[in-house]
């Protein structure tokens, strides 16, 4: 179980990489008007997605396989657990909410500023301090 917690942690980590990573992508996105600037910053949005997408999956499938493993989360004291796996289901939606506002860039229906997205870009920050905090501490 050691190896699938270790590897848990690497494609949780390499996920969060692209959920900081991304939306400054879109803080660009927002304030280019250069044409071939814009292209370039698309591209690099869609790989990019691509690519999270990718780490992501593996991440909660490891994840739920610890869930198991372990049987945490059941009983009294796990509510810890449970306030965790909220806040994936919350990055699952924000990942989800990326791809969204990527495919609004791509089809120039952005309608948001720059400074939307910079406060936009700390909530992956704020979650998974909420979560590290909740697997470390245990709060409840």
């Amino acid at each position: 179980m050691l190896y699938v917690k270790a590897f848990h942690i690497v494609f949780i980590a390499s996920w969060f990489a692209g959920l900081f990573y991304l939306p400054r992508i879109f803080v660009n996105l927002a304030m280019e008007t250069h044409q071939p600037s814009v292209e370039r910053l698309l591209l690099m949005g869609r790989k990019l997605y691509r690519f999270m997408t990718i780490l992501m999956i593996p991440a909660l499938v490891l994840g739920i396989w610890l869930w198991l493993g372990y049987g945490i989360g059941k009983g009294p004291g796990n509510g810890w657990m449970h306030a965790k796996l909220a806040i994936v289901i919350l990055l699952v939606g924000y990942h989800h909410a990326c791809g969204s506002i990527l495919k609004k860039f791509e089809h120039g229906q952005n309608k948001r500023s720059h400074k939307w997205f910079r406060v936009f870009n700390e909530v992956p920050v704020l979650m998974m301090i909420a979560a590290v905090i909740l697997v470390v501490v245990k709060p409840f």
